[in-house]
């Protein structure tokens, strides 16, 4: 009896092993058998050289796989726009809080080229004395300004269009009046002719002096007006409840009005301004002292989306004919936009205060975004047609 179980103990012990050899030699499902053993430990995944596919073609899948790889690129960020101020036109900075520059400009023959000009985002011409007009172009921003010139002397009543914009004011001499606006006021201001230290932002080019006259020499540019700003006590914001002067709106406001495609204003019989819409650009196109206006820094003619013709009083003061124009008050004017005309009333309480203008129904004007050209008039004295 013994014998036998001894003999089933054998026979079971036997049965193990064999059990166990035979799971040994089996199939690992841990391993992948299509990968491919590369280096020491390094495992390859994918289709083996020389092997079929599913598809049935020899390394189709591996490629169709690589293909099926997409790369997203970040989402852009949606670039950021501000408005001018003067203009209405985009800008990729803001500049709501900060005084623009208000640039006495020479308006004689004897100056041309003017530079600059075609940049100014707002120009005023009005008569100085003897009849020949000065220019004072106003520019939200001098960020990528060039040469400005040649710079004139100021009179009380540019001052006061100065103001109404909290503006900088950029001049080269000016009557005596203007000099005591310009102190009791306390105005900032940059004179290139009795100014101390900012007078370093003006020079003198040889070439006009030579060509043109002394008088008709001085020029100044952005770069030199921002870097002598730039760290200085100069106020360079609006203070505490300034509100923008001009409001916008890309309905023009004159297209139901009469046409307009050349607009003629004589100042006097020293100067006349003719400006001839070109549907093309949109843009009234400005010709003065019998010629094309040009741009000297871009040799290109200038023109703007807005003229205006502000009607207005103006005195005598002495015999060699300075004036005194009023820029305050209530006086009709004319609004010009994309070959189209209406008839404006513009009224000013003080000085400190923004041009207001009003449609015939009694709404506010709203400008089409670009730049504009005001010309200030006298009727009595000078005289705007247009056809």
């Amino acid at each position: 009896m013994r014998k036998r179980t001894l003999w089933i103990v054998w026979l079971l012990a036997i049965a193990l092993m064999a059990g166990l050899a035979l799971s040994g030699c089996s199939k690992d499902e841990s391993i992948d058998p299509n990968a491919l053993q590369t280096g020491e430990g390094e495992v390859v995944e994918g289709p083996q050289e020389g092997t079929e596919t599913a598809e049935g073609e020899e390394g189709e899948a591996a490629e169709t796989a690589e293909d099926a790889i997409v790369v997203i690129e970040p989402a852009k960020p949606k670039p950021v726009y501000f408005t001018n101020p003067l203009s209405g036109l985009k800008t990729d900075k803001d500049l709501s809080g900060l005084r623009p520059y208000a640039v006495m400009i020479n308006n004689k023959r004897e100056a041309l080229p003017q530079l600059g000009v075609s940049q100014a985002d707002i120009i005023y011409e009005v008569c100085a004395e003897g009849g020949i007009t000065r220019m004072e172009a106003f520019f939200a921003t001098m960020e990528g300004i060039g040469n400005l010139g040649s710079i004139r002397s100021i009179r009380p009543y540019y001052i006061e269009l100065a103001t109404g914009y909290d503006a900088i004011i950029i001049h080269a001499g000016g009557s005596e009046e203007a000099y005591h606006d310009l102190s009791a006021w306390g105005l900032t201001h940059f004179d290139g002719v009795r100014g101390g230290y900012d007078a370093s932002i003006f020079w003198r080019d040889a070439w006009r002096m030579a060509n043109r006259g002394y008088e008709h020499s001085m020029l100044t540019s952005g770069e030199n007006i921002l870097n002598f700003v730039e760290g200085n006590r100069y106020r360079l914001e609006h203070e505490e409840g300034y509100e923008a002067p001009l409001t916008f709106n890309n309905e023009n406001p004159a297209k139901f009005g009469a046409d307009a495609n050349v607009v003629t204003v004589r100042f006097s019989n020293y100067k006349t301004d003719i400006f001839t819409y070109d549907p093309e650009t949109k843009l009234y196109m400005i010709e003065g002292h019998g010629q094309d206006y040009i741009d000297g820094n871009t040799e290109e003619q200038v023109g703007v989306t807005n003229v205006l013709v502000l009607n207005t009083t103006s005195q005598v003061l002495d015999n060699v004919g300075r004036l005194r124009v009023a820029t305050t008050g209530e006086h009709s004017g004319t609004f010009f936009c994309g070959g189209k005309t209406v008839d404006i009333t513009w009224s000013r309480d003080t000085r400190n205060d923004s041009f207001t203008y009003t449609l015939s129904n009694g709404w506010d004007l709203r400008f089409p975004p670009g730049h504009t050209y005001i010309c200030l008039i006298n009727p009595n004295v000078s005289s705007m047609s247009y056809e």
